[in-house]
């Protein structure tokens, strides 16, 4: 199947891994990622009435361990800056990071697409704090998991 690449904007909230926990909750709930139904590829979990009810039974399931959900789900923390990134994490996007791609510390919602090349790696996540009239409005979420 290959990775899948996905991104969300949510309100900002200070605390990201707090917003990073929400938005989990949130597609988790509508079931707005791939489950891995052996010959059912282009379906997300919110096609099958049977799909696991509770984060263990996702991720008891054999298939979401090799493949993953192609979302936001497969990555579980946001890192401190200087932390280094591991699988599943997500890694704020420096100040000089957005200066350097889009020319200003302080991204707004016209620059998320830009910042999207600055996700190089499967499996880990990326994040950035968009801003309106300079006061923080936004968290994008971005980067690419599955197999």
């Amino acid at each position: 199947m290959g990775a899948s690449g996905w991104d969300y904007y949510v309100p900002y909230q200070e605390d990201l891994n707090a917003a990073l926990d929400a938005l989990r909750d949130k597609v988790f709930a509508a079931g707005d990622y791939w489950w891995a139904v052996p010959g059912e590829y282009g379906k997300s979990a919110a096609d099958y009435p049977n799909r696991p009810t509770t984060w263990d039974d996702l991720f008891d399931d054999e298939e979401v361990q090799e493949s993953g959900t192609h979302s936001i789900l497969d990555v579980f923390k946001v890192i401190e800056p200087g932390e280094n990134p591991e699988f599943g994490t997500v890694e704020p996007v420096s100040p000089a990071e957005a200066l350097a791609h889009v020319g200003t510390e302080h991204p707004t919602r016209e620059h998320a697409k830009a910042l999207t090349e600055l996700a190089e790696r499967r499996w880990h996540g990326r994040c950035a704090v968009l801003h309106e009239n300079g006061k923080p409005t936004e968290i994008y979420f971005f980067g690419s998991s599955g197999d």
